[in-house]
């Protein structure tokens, strides 16, 4: 199966652009009620995720006490390089789901890192188990065929 079939599509999905303050991003998190986001660049390229663990690891190293402070910096300073790499769509479904392992989503990009959208771990779970159970109801009418 093409992963593609699992794609949620950038217009259905709320990512931040690196140049968003950190205020920003916390306030996109919370609207959207997400632990993390996609970053992307004026040109829409993906550049990585920014989660809530990154937001309070710069919080605690700033030692920035109120959300006025988080007008002074941008989403791109406090992402972790090479977090949650993004994935093509001619990645393999076992690869796929190897990468939801670690991460609640999986951005997907174009052959130029043009963000595309995100698989969330919640879309791969329900394809491997379609698959398990058509797999056993084949094995079933197998066996009773014999």
């Amino acid at each position: 199966m093409n992963i593609v079939m699992l794609l949620k599509p950038k217009s259905e999905v709320a990512y931040i652009r690196e140049e968003s303050t950190l205020r920003q991003g916390l306030e996109k998190m919370k609207a959207h009620g997400y632990s993390a986001l996609p970053v992307l660049n004026r040109h829409g390229e993906y550049t990585g995720t920014v989660s809530e663990g990154d937001f309070l690891w710069d919080l605690l190293k700033t030692d920035s006490k109120t959300m006025k402070d988080g007008e002074k910096y941008t989403v791109a300073g406090i992402m972790r390089p090479g977090f949650n790499p993004a994935v093509t769509i001619d990645t393999t479904m076992d690869d796929l789901l190897v990468r939801v392992m670690d991460s609640n989503f999986v951005p997907v990009v174009d052959d130029r890192n043009v963000f595309m959208g995100i698989i969330t771990r919640r879309d791969v779970i329900k394809y491997f188990r379609t698959v398990k159970i058509f797999n056993e109801s084949l094995l079933s009418m197998a066996s009773v065929q014999v």
